[in-house]
């Protein structure tokens, strides 16, 4: 089997390139999934560079652009990719190196829709109710990872990425601008009304062909959009 990697030192390297790696067939099996290919690379090289993590498709620490699409490797079997294997970095941040990329502006933009809940003060007393409806809108929202698939495929992100706040932190925010508990409803819509941060989507559905959880952050950023025209 081979695979082709894109490699970047810049400690040496101008530009990234691409190295091809053999790995023998006899050690991949029908389970194996990309993760487990690539520390068998890393035995070949140990200066192949990577994230990952739990290896559960937990952390998200383990994206990469894998034959022109984003994935987790640890989650990806490796029967599923068809050959010639190509991996690159998730496009559109910088690449620290290898397949190693700066997330740095993408937790800014996810930082910068408040992803956390704003309500009264807390008494002690009192419990913070929330009928099984409302739990239930939240479905959907809330199991992002922050892998950042969604938002390296997206491409108004690519091109505004300091101004477009991206699949995953908008995603955030309408968990946020729909929780019946909140009190800051008013407050985040009027923060995100905005043609660079929120209507720069085009919903062309990368993000949500992209998402290893199976979410669809295209859907929430469209009904976002609709709950501005109505609260606004």
């Amino acid at each position: 089997m081979k695979l082709t990697i894109s490699r970047y030192n810049p400690e040496k390297d101008k530009v990234p390139y691409d190295e091809t790696f053999e790995v023998d067939d006899t050690l991949i099996k029908h389970d194996t999934m990309l993760l487990d290919v690539l520390h068998l690379i890393r035995e070949q090289d140990p200066s192949v560079s990577f994230r990952f993590s739990c290896q559960e498709g937990v952390c998200g620490s383990d994206g990469m652009n894998v034959n022109g699409k984003n994935h987790l490797s640890c989650i990806t079997p490796i029967s599923s990719l068809s050959q010639p294997i190509i991996i690159k970095p998730l496009p559109g941040l910088p690449i620290i190196k290898d397949l190693i990329i700066d997330m740095s502006l993408f937790y800014q933009q996810y930082q910068s829709v408040d992803p956390f809940l704003q309500t009264e003060p807390l008494d002690i007393e009192e419990e913070h109710l929330q009928s099984p409806k409302e739990r239930a809108k939240l479905d959907g929202r809330y199991e992002c990872i922050l892998c950042g698939c969604c938002s390296t495929s997206c491409p108004s992100f690519w091109w505004n990425p300091d101004e477009f706040a991206g699949p995953a932190a908008l995603l955030a925010a309408s968990r946020f601008v729909i929780d019946s508990r909140d009190i800051k409803h008013i407050d985040r819509l009027q923060e995100l009304d905005s043609p660079t941060r929120t209507f720069r989507c085009r919903h062309i559905q990368n993000c949500t062909d992209a998402c290893p959880k199976g979410l669809n952050p295209s859907r929430a950023i469209q009904e976002l959009k609709s709950i501005m025209v109505k609260d606004l």
